[in-house]
């Protein structure tokens, strides 16, 4: 039973890296964009990396959860508990959140003619790149609580 708990540690380790470390570059990648040919570049980018982002995200849920009903002690760890919390309240805000404002920006990157990158785009990414970032925040918290464990 320990080397299986072990084996979850390290798949849980794995996928934070493979899936967390690509998503906090995401909101960076669009910003440099000059023209919309170089935006739709960037866009294409950050869909591939989400792919990343979404199997390593799927791994680290199911490899804490796996590990936590092979130690139940867990469920009753403040820091585990408030994780898991937190991780489920960032998953949700994918399509409750990120989609919503996603779907304006990929209509223009479809409809828009021409190299200019229209005006409206600035405002439909910084409401975008703002919930990225709270969402990076709650990443990072929850790394912190996982390294810390503080209670």
């Amino acid at each position: 039973m320990d080397n299986i708990y072990q084996v979850l540690v390290f798949i849980h380790i794995f996928s934070a890296i493979v899936g967390l470390g690509p998503g906090f570059i995401l909101t960076t990648l669009a910003k440099p964009a000059k023209n919309m040919t170089e935006l739709r570049h960037s866009y294409n980018l950050r869909h591939t990396i989400h792919t990343f982002v979404m199997i390593g995200g799927t791994l680290l849920l199911v490899s804490g959860l796996l590990m936590g009903l092979l130690n139940p002690a867990l469920f009753k760890m403040g820091w585990y508990v408030t994780s898991l919390l937190l991780f489920l309240m960032a998953l949700a805000m994918g399509p409750m959140v990120l989609a919503p404002r996603s779907k304006p920006i990929k209509k223009l990157l479809e409809s828009h003619r021409g190299e200019n990158i229209p005006e409206e785009y600035h405002g439909y990414a910084r409401k975008l790149f703002q919930a990225e970032y709270l969402e990076n925040l709650i990443f990072l918290v929850i790394i912190a609580l996982m390294i810390l464990k503080p209670f």
